[in-house]
């Protein structure tokens, strides 16, 4: 968990070194799956998200053991460097807003139980820690 409340450190520009981690990460997402991963999850501490948003989101929301609501604006302005590190302002919104902050909060250091309260972050671990306990 150490890990995952660190903040990651600003990319300046988007090099090869980038673009293999990039593909790197968007194998492990794809594998999981998931539709989105930051790359302090997979333990490297640079602000690089990757997302695909396509024919998985129903898989990855599937994926959730009942999972509990974070309250999040339902549109959102972002800026960004994309693959080829040009420069992107966009305003997105539905799953693809949800999507970008969950992982912000990632390179923030911001995790989904943090934004819950204490007896709702109680019975989320929990739940975990029995539906870990039922699948050993």
């Amino acid at each position: 968990t150490a890990v995952l409340k660190q903040i990651s450190a600003p990319v300046a520009e988007v090099d090869d070194s980038v673009r293999t981690l990039m593909d790197d990460m968007l194998e492990t997402m794809y594998a999981a799956p998931g539709i989105g991963l930051a790359a302090v999850q997979i333990g490297d501490p640079r602000r690089v998200i990757v997302m695909d948003l396509g024919d998985r989101v129903l898989e990855g929301e599937a994926a959730a053991p009942e999972p509990v609501e974070v309250e999040r604006p339902g549109k959102v302005r972002i800026r960004y460097l994309d693959y080829d590190g040009k420069a992107v302002e966009e305003e997105v919104e539905g799953l693809f807003a949800v999507c970008i902050q969950h992982e912000m909060d990632h390179l923030e250091g911001v995790l989904f139980i943090d934004h819950l309260s204490r007896l709702k972050r109680e019975r989320a671990v929990a739940k975990v820690k029995k539906l870990a306990r039922m699948a050993a």
